[in-house]
């Protein structure tokens, strides 16, 4: 077939317009997830808390605000919260208040109103509220759900009955934690208590709680272990393992004793990638670079124990302080640390992220060149988008969410386009942020 002049010239005019649509669709914009950040209202006296969510552009990494929120919370001052992956639950642990309406809660003063409110996340992002659940012990202040989505677990700082702390973790234990257990119905999202099989009360009862040692500080799940991390500054910081089974979502305690970490001001404790990092907050300088908190990177063996990895601690960059959560981004070269530090009057002196490439080798982490980066005032939370291109951070001093794009080479954290620090404002407060991937 030949063309002619004309011909050949529609033709080219008709493979340009495709091309040019080609890519046009190629960086069309459409919404890669939802972002969820729990806080409290600002304009509330009551520390009544809310959830706020946002639409994540896929090309940008901007967010939008969803329509119909925020939404309360179901109760005061919420903290973190669980989205089951792939799932179509959300749930929000409300610490309640003391005497004085804050979360600061003790035994003396025990926050009154904790609870976890069940959401359904409907069309756009859109939340409803469904069902309330409680925990069996008093202030209740983590929560997590397992990897396959069918048990909820809440750590307690303190457990209903001090005479179970001494049937569970031995003679001359007297006060303790507890994690209450929850299994999840796969089609209502319901919870119901997991039965502790292995310890009974006093009076020969079961117990519906797992006993954990005094103070603690966090917990994670970790391949077929929790381990809470418990302590003060002057006993020092352990870790208790217990085994959990993944059928029955039991915890079996394997070992009485609870591991020393040699540190008094532990942050947080997280699983990523194989391997269970410790983030630590002295105060003082813990390294002979100058930085005042630190990394402490373990493997997890028999028993539960922990094992030192090579190279041992990571110092935190000595600009920044009061490590509080830890990402391991989705290709796993690249590690991150979000840095609450010392923030008052809405200032983010000492907080930022800091930055960490993984030795494929030996694991050994070291600082990326350019670490670390700015953060809004009290990052709370950290996470990455579904789509692996950006890292959020939700902040407590200034109300706001931070977001920035990962160089998929360096590892380097760069602005969002279009803005030299873009944040979003919240309408209080932030405590917690979770994101899901399912947008329909």
């Amino acid at each position: 077939m030949k063309f002619t002049k004309f011909g050949k010239t529609l033709l080219m005019i008709a493979i340009s317009a495709g091309i040019i649509l080609g890519i046009t669709s190629c960086v069309q914009s459409y919404t890669v997830g939802y972002l969820y950040v729990t806080g409290t209202n600002n304009a509330a006296s009551s520390n009544s808390g809310i959830i706020t969510g946002f639409k994540i552009d896929h090309n940008k990494g901007t967010l939008v605000p969803i329509n119909g929120l925020p939404i309360g919370s179901g109760g005061a001052n919420p903290g973190r919260a669980v989205l089951l992956t792939g799932g179509r639950f959300i749930y929000v642990l409300n610490r309640g208040k003391n005497s004085a309406g804050t979360p600061d809660c003790t035994l003396a003063d025990p926050c009154s109103g904790a609870n976890i409110t069940q959401f359904s996340i409907g069309g756009n992002g859109v939340l409803a509220t469904q069902e309330t659940f409680f925990t069996e012990g008093i202030n209740p202040f983590r929560i997590f759900a397992d990897t396959s989505g069918n048990f909820i677990y809440v750590l307690d700082q303190i457990a209903p009955d001090s005479t179970s702390c001494t049937l569970a973790l031995g003679a001359g234990v007297t006060s303790c934690g507890d994690i209450t257990a929850f299994k999840i119905d796969p089609n209502t999202g319901r919870l119901t208590l997991v039965v502790n099989a292995q310890v009974t009360s006093a009076s020969g009862q079961a117990l519906p709680y797992f006993p954990v040692p005094a103070n603690p500080i966090d917990f994670v799940l970790s391949s077929s272990y929790i381990l809470t991390m418990s302590g003060t500054p002057t006993t020092g910081d352990v870790v208790f393992p217990y085994t959990y089974s993944a059928s029955t979502g039991q915890l079996t305690i394997n070992q009485n004793s609870a591991q020393p970490l040699n540190i008094a001001q532990a942050t947080a404790i997280v699983s990523a990638g194989g391997f269970v990092y410790v983030l630590d907050n002295e105060g003082t300088q813990v390294t002979s670079s100058g930085a005042t908190s630190q990394i402490l990177p373990f493997s997890v063996g028999a028993n539960g124990a922990l094992q030192q990895q090579t190279g041992g601690a990571v110092p935190d960059d000595v600009t920044e302080s009061n490590p509080v959560y830890l990402v391991l981004e989705s290709k796993g070269k690249w590690v991150y640390v979000v840095n609450q530090g010392n923030n008052t009057n809405n200032t983010n002196s000492q907080s930022g992220i800091t930055g960490y490439v993984i030795d494929p080798t030996t694991h050994q982490l070291s600082e990326i060149s350019g670490s670390p980066w700015g953060t809004g005032a009290g990052p709370q939370c950290m996470l990455e988008d579904p789509s692996n291109q950006f890292l959020y951070t939700a902040n407590f001093n200034d109300s706001t969410v931070t977001g920035r794009v990962i160089d998929q080479n360096t590892g380097v954290l760069d602005n969002l386009p279009g803005s030299a620090n873009k944040s979003y404002p919240l309408s209080g407060p932030a405590a917690w942020c979770i994101v899901t991937g399912r947008t329909s």
